[in-house]
């Protein structure tokens, strides 16, 4: 064959061939990649779970919604969780303004250690704040056992307190950032009009922040009334439908009628996610650009009432993980309180094996979860193809699923014989793709937002110079996007060291994670090993945030938020 034959061959192969290696093409290929793996991670789950509610003996059907509704026990349960959800909800949101509002708008002394120390919920498992209850206020707790008062903190009242504690982090977050900004025109307005300082929060302070305030009062009913940890360790014979759920299948085996209490579960959930979206969508900007930034003025009796208040707070999230490190130093609490380093030998069952497993767990976590939260992030903002709108649509579903019933979902779907996905049962690999999906809403609207940011003229100028999308994202959005990235990692390992719920089905010996024994010791009365557990948990997370700061702090991107 000629040269010129040749060349016209090689021409013809070029115009053949796929456009794979195309923009397009690359955009197809992974948007579709995200959404195989959104079907077979997050849709199967939720669709097993709905046809095992529907499995019956007689066939499909409603005979299990029929069987749980005629229980009058399922009934209890249902009104237990919905008063204890929504007086937890209260009352977390509530206090999370006040305190908000002192660090927002006070001069209350020591801002960022008043910060820092009520976030310390979220560096370990929920049941942590029934641990430090129980060893407070418990039968056998400081109180009662060295103070001589007869508390008795089981039962509805511990599990609402518990809960307001783990949830009220999340509150204060949403809270103070409803609180941060606010236009000084307004109160100015008002001041000089004869309002005093009660009648402006009332009628200025307060409706500016409204939206805020129900959007917190929704998550934090939504993460109490799916919780499970703190009403196991300290509801006593006080039970809700999320405890329900892992007697029916853990104990008793019954996935048909946890599958039943796991889509009412659901309801609560997408209901409160609907609502809290809507009226996010209806919050008007406090701050244009004709806005005057708020200033705090000096007001004595202000600061000093506020101060104190915020103190008294964080003395209780002081104590809590406080009393629960000092059980772990002891030789055996409350009769015998010698210091000891004993617990950390973690001389039961499967030793510190748990622990690595909940670091490597994590650490894969963490890059996977900023993987495909990134590509399906930059999928749906940058590339438009006919699946970006169900991309999106999925990528904020997990936000709207407790884990719980995920967690459920994955067993269904993958202790199947006929899912080809089969051999993942039982291994570390389908913790970690859980861990990804049950916090992928978040982590995603992380980067879409970041994304956002991002000039399109960089994309522009990198497509004029003849730079590809795997190139212009390499060189030039990737290098601005970094920091965030970072920052994802780190949710997503944090998330994973202290996740309990939405593994709980998963565990198997050999896949046993650290969060998981601190239930099971709590659960059998080994209070000091469970101690010793939480501290190590804590103690990792703790690190990571340390180390991970230090970076961005080197790097010059020091405004990165590592807590959300």
């Amino acid at each position: 064959m000629s040269g010129a034959a040749r060349t016209a061959a090689r021409r013809g192969e070029r115009r053949s061939l796929p456009a794979l290696t195309s923009d397009r093409g690359i955009a197809l290929l992974l948007s579709a990649i995200m959404a195989g793996l959104m079907l077979v991670f997050l849709v199967m789950p939720v669709a097993a779970i709905l046809l095992r509610s529907l499995d019956t003996q007689a066939g499909p059907g409603l005979g299990n919604f029929t069987a749980t509704f005629a229980d009058p026990r399922f009934w209890d349960l249902l009104v237990n969780s919905l008063t204890v959800s929504l007086l937890s909800s209260t009352l977390a949101v509530g206090l999370a303004y006040l305190y908000a509002y002192a660090l927002q708008r006070s001069n209350v002394p020591l801002k960022p250690l008043l910060r820092i120390v009520v976030m310390m919920p979220l560096f370990a498992p929920s049941l942590v704040q029934a641990q430090g209850l129980l060893l407070l206020l418990g039968r056998n707790g400081a109180f009662n056992r060295f103070l001589g008062f007869d508390l008795d903190i089981y039962g509805f009242w511990g599990v609402a307190l518990a809960n307001t504690l783990y949830t009220f982090p999340y509150a204060f977050l949403i809270l103070s950032a409803a609180l941060a900004v606010a236009d000084a025109r307004v109160y100015e307005s008002a001041t000089m009009l004869g309002a005093r300082p009660g009648r402006i929060f009332r009628t200025v302070t307060l409706p500016a922040t409204r939206y805020g305030i129900a959007a917190a009062v929704f998550v934090t009913f939504s993460l109490s009334v799916t919780d499970f940890g703190n009403a196991i360790v300290i509801g006593g014979n006080f039970s809700v439908l999320a405890t329900e759920i892992y007697n029916k299948v853990i104990g008793q085996g019954q996935f048909a009628l946890g599958a039943v209490i796991g889509v009412v579960l659901l309801a609560p959930a997408i209901v409160s996610k609907l609502l809290e979206k809507r009226i996010s969508s209806r919050q008007q900007a406090q701050m244009t650009d004709k806005s005057v930034p708020l200033t705090t003025r000096a007001n004595r009796m202000r600061d000093l009432v506020l101060s104190g208040y915020c103190y008294a707070v964080m003395i209780v999230f002081l104590a809590i993980p406080g009393i629960v490190a000092t059980a772990s130093f002891v030789k055996l609490w409350p009769y015998n309180m010698a210091f000891s380093l004993k617990h950390y030998a973690f001389d039961v069952q499967n030793g510190t094996e748990p622990l690595w497993n909940s670091v490597y767990v994590a650490l894969a976590t963490a890059g996977l979860g900023v993987t495909i939260a990134t590509v399906s992030a930059i999928v749906v903002q940058k590339f438009r193809t006919p699946l970006s709108g169900p991309l999106s649509f999925l990528a904020i579903l997990p936000s709207s699923i407790p884990g719980m019933v995920l967690g459920l979902g994955y067993v269904l779907a993958f202790n199947n014989p006929a899912n080809p996905l089969n051999m993942m049962y039982g291994t570390l690999a389908l913790i970690i793709f859980l861990y990804v999906y049950y916090n992928h809403a978040q982590a995603f609207l992380i980067a879409s937002t970041s994304l956002k940011q991002i000039s399109s003229s960089f994309d522009e100028a990198s497509t004029m110079l003849g730079g590809g999308v795997v190139r212009t994202f390499f060189k030039v959005t990737l290098p601005l996007l970094w920091p965030t990235l970072l920052g994802v990692g780190v949710f997503f390992f944090m998330r994973a060291m202290v996740s309990l719920s939405a593994v709980i089905f998963l565990i198997t010996p050999e896949t046993q994670v650290a969060a998981v024994s601190v239930l099971q010791l709590a659960d059998r009365g080994a209070v000091n090993q469970a101690a010793a557990f939480s501290m190590c948990i804590m103690a990792i997370v703790i690190a990571c945030l340390l180390i991970v700061r230090l970076v961005l702090w080197l790097a010059g991107a020091k405004s990165v938020t590592l807590i959300r």
